[in-house]
């Protein structure tokens, strides 16, 4: 039976996909085969020699030691995609609430007192206060041409807005989806300098850490629209207030509360609803309970973040799985041995990532403890599993 830890409430229309004979789902950390997970910080987690994989039931994976995981031959699968209409949705409500002050005039409808006639008085008397305008003919710049990014420029392109994105790593599948009317721009510094609203949709990564500063904020339009519903770090919220309390930009509207943005009244700050919809949170747990199973079952890798992808139909009397260093002659090692045993190769796929290969073969015939043993010892082997 495979072992599996559950660190967050992962949807049960993800966990209903495990037959019970097969997986027990409230295994211990300590002997688990998979980790499923959502917020939980595990970085200083002691996770077991036993761990084969890690699921995140979401896009983003900072919460995860990936790079250690990568060396020890652990694949960290994610659910890119799976809540990108709800995250896309939650985009375009904040865009639209920034620029109808809703908050703000919330706020200030829920605290007229008096009669009914002096509360209607009063509503008359203050509307002009929050005077907002429209979308239509405005420039949204979009930051990160993914599954949320390529979203929310469609729908901003159905509301009547210019939309102008950058993402140097768009894959053919997203630019497939792509409105053909959205112009896609050479560099960050292009969208930033022509776009009316800004909204993030990239990873946290070094090369987007503070990606919104002083430097880029002075160059972008007077009563600009900044939205980050990507991650915490990819603003600088002290350079983004700075630019609101001079009259600079107009909103900044973001998912993670601070105490330097929770109180002020040109920022919009909500508590990380990004993904928190039933249907979200059920897409991300069915996708990667299935992409764990696969892997577990088959061998097979699909939406990973430290692997190849590598899919494979299952043919012959065995499966052999095996994660090992990106290193020369590796295949050819493989076989040799396996050639030695007398055990023939049916079917075999090698891809490469980075630092790290993955390989699945079909054989024709069981592998003996002993070769399987040879195989396990061959350097740069990180796991080697026989299914």
């Amino acid at each position: 039976m495979y072992k599996l830890h559950i660190l967050n409430d992962i949807a049960n229309k993800g966990l209903e996909r495990l037959p019970a004979d097969r997986y027990d789902i409230g295994a211990e950390l300590g002997d688990a085969d998979a980790i499923l997970v959502r917020s939980a910080k595990m970085h200083d987690m002691d996770l077991p020699e036993s761990l084969l994989a890690i699921g995140r039931a979401g896009a983003g994976v900072n919460n995860i030691p990936v790079d250690r995981m990568t060396k020890k031959g652990v694949v960290v699968f994610n659910a890119p995609g799976a809540n990108a209409n709800a995250v896309k949705e939650l985009v375009m409500a904040g865009m639209l609430m920034s620029i109808r002050n809703i908050g703000p005039a919330w706020d200030f409808a829920r605290n007229l007192e008096g009669s009914d006639e002096e509360i209607s008085k009063a509503t008359e008397a203050g509307k002009n206060n929050f005077k907002g305008f429209e979308l239509p003919g405005r420039t949204l710049g979009i930051i990160g041409l993914g599954a949320i990014g390529v979203r929310v420029a469609n729908s901003a392109k159905a509301l009547g807005m210019r939309v102008v994105g950058f993402d140097p790593g768009i894959s053919v599948a997203r630019a497939w989806e792509l409105s053909p009317e959205v112009h896609q721009a050479s560099s960050v510094d292009e969208v930033l300098a022509k776009a009316d609203f800004v909204s993030l949709h990239v990873p946290l990564i070094v090369q987007t850490k503070e990606l919104i500063n002083a430097e880029r904020l002075a160059f972008m339009k007077d009563q600009v629209v900044v939205l980050n519903f990507s991650r915490e770090g990819i603003v600088n919220e002290q350079d983004m207030v700075d630019a609101l309390d001079r009259g600079q930009a107009l909103s900044y509207v973001s998912d993670f509360p601070s105490n330097l943005t929770k109180n002020h009244p040109k920022c919009l700050t909500l508590p990380h609803l990004g993904a928190s919809t039933i249907e979200a949170e059920d897409n991300c747990a069915i996708m990667v309970v299935d992409q764990i199973r696969d892997y577990i079952e088959n061998g097979n890798i699909k939406n990973a973040v430290n692997m190849p992808r590598v899919q494979m139909t299952r043919s012959g009397v065995q499966r052999i799985a095996i994660v090992n260093l990106n290193l020369p002659d590796m295949v050819g090692q493989i076989s040799h041995i396996l050639g030695t045993a007398g055990v023939n190769i049916e079917r075999l796929v090698n891809e490469s990532y980075d630092e790290v290969a993955y390989t699945l073969l079909d054989v024709d015939r069981k592998v003996p403890a002993e070769t399987r043993d040879e195989l396990a010892a061959i350097k740069g082997v990180l796991r080697l599993r026989l299914l």
